[in-house]
């Protein structure tokens, strides 16, 4: 006796079966597409992130440095190191990993490149906060407005999802830094005030998505 479709029991097991071939085959497409848009390096640098996350930076710049040596020029493992390193007080190791970032990206980024340019934009960011913290206020502000100039979204603070998730309070951003900075700047030295402690405490690192 031959089986049909038509038959109630035969049609759900080919549903079933249809159904689960599916998502075999999309989540073969899934893994295949992903091996085929990674960057060598790639893997390391997530398990980075979440050492990162989990404020295990030396653990995060073991990582970073391993992708690091797979490939040298990897913007997020640059990236990562050096918000690991800020994190950690290490300013001069975390300031000539952003100042290679920017360098490179300057001379390598291509026009179409929204990524590369968020990451030039971060890296100039935490550079100017590195010298924010250590008084060279001038040289901060013209960092933070090479940052603003390629990604005003970047500078305008992180965005309302960002905010619920993970701030108690808006944190002071390179625009809002930038404006305070150039008006005291405007003023004599002597009625300058270039710290708020409170205000400044906010100030957060940036890594590219």
């Amino acid at each position: 006796m031959t089986t049909s479709l038509a038959t109630p029991g035969v049609l759900r097991r080919f549903i079933k079966y249809m159904a689960l071939l599916t998502f075999v085959m999309f989540s073969v497409w899934a893994v295949v597409k992903m091996a085929q848009n990674s960057v060598p390096g790639d893997m390391e640098v997530r398990q980075g992130d979440i050492f990162l996350q989990d404020d295990k930076f030396a653990a995060a710049i073991t990582k970073f440095d391993d992708a690091l040596k797979i490939q040298p020029d990897h913007r997020g493992a640059l990236a990562g190191k050096g918000v690991a390193l800020m994190a950690l007080n290490q300013y001069d190791e975390a300031e000539r990993v952003f100042s290679y970032s920017i360098r490179y990206l300057s001379e390598n980024l291509e026009a179409d490149d929204p990524t590369g340019k968020g990451a030039l934009s971060a890296s100039y960011a935490n550079r100017g906060i590195i010298k924010d913290r250590t008084g060279r206020y001038q040289e901060a502000l013209e960092d933070y407005i090479e940052a603003i100039k390629l990604d005003y979204d970047l500078a305008e603070g992180p965005g309302w999802i960002q905010h619920i998730l993970y701030y108690d309070k808006k944190p002071s951003s390179v625009l809002g830094r930038a404006k305070y900075l150039y008006t005291q700047l405007q003023l004599p030295q002597d009625q300058r005030l270039m710290r708020v402690p409170d205000l400044d405490a906010k100030q957060r690192r940036y890594k590219p998505r």
